[in-house]
């Protein structure tokens, strides 16, 4: 009896000293500076409520509560922080899902990141100007073109007419 108390002890201790290890470890990993930076203060005087709550905290709107989710006019959607030309109406298409979605962006206005809110990794898009948070792509979008879905929050989109 004494024996199996004695395993049960450093089965015990050990998960204890691994689950503490690992839970002290930070990743730590590099920002990138971006060209247009403000404080949080600076961000809430030109954003609205819920833009500031989905560019600058990664939040996610509900699902088909931005009126840009039916808009396919001629023009360009870009970030409502700085203005960044970041898709092209020409790639938006009717995903289902409730979210303004594209099959690519500008080149090079967008980053990818990697997020793990969810407990598993996903493809972070950010406004490669101010690094606001957009959405996120994912492998499920038209077969005929680029294959990609990204998921865009409306809020964090303006969008201008072509002829304007």
């Amino acid at each position: 009896m004494k024996t199996m108390k004695n395993i049960f002890l450093i089965i015990i201790a050990t998960l204890t000293i691994s689950c503490a290890g690992n839970a002290q470890k930070e990743v730590k990993k590099e920002s990138k500076v971006y060209e247009i930076t403000k404080t949080d203060k600076e961000w809430k005087k030109v954003l609205t409520a819920d833009q500031y709550y989905i560019l600058r905290q990664a939040g996610t709107e509900r699902a088909f509560s931005s009126p840009l989710n039916k808009v396919y006019a001629s023009g360009t959607f870009s970030c409502a922080a700085c203005k960044t030309p970041l898709y092209k109406s020409k790639h938006k298409f009717d995903s289902g899902t409730g979210w303004p979605s594209f099959d690519r962006a500008v080149d090079k206005n967008v980053d990818f990141d990697v997020d793990h809110k969810l407990g598993y990794a996903r493809t972070e898009l950010l406004c490669a100007t101010c690094g606001g948070h957009l959405g996120h792509v994912f492998n499920d979008g038209p077969r005929e073109t680029t294959g990609k879905r990204h998921c865009i929050n409306g809020d964090a989109l303006i969008f201008e007419p072509e002829n304007q």
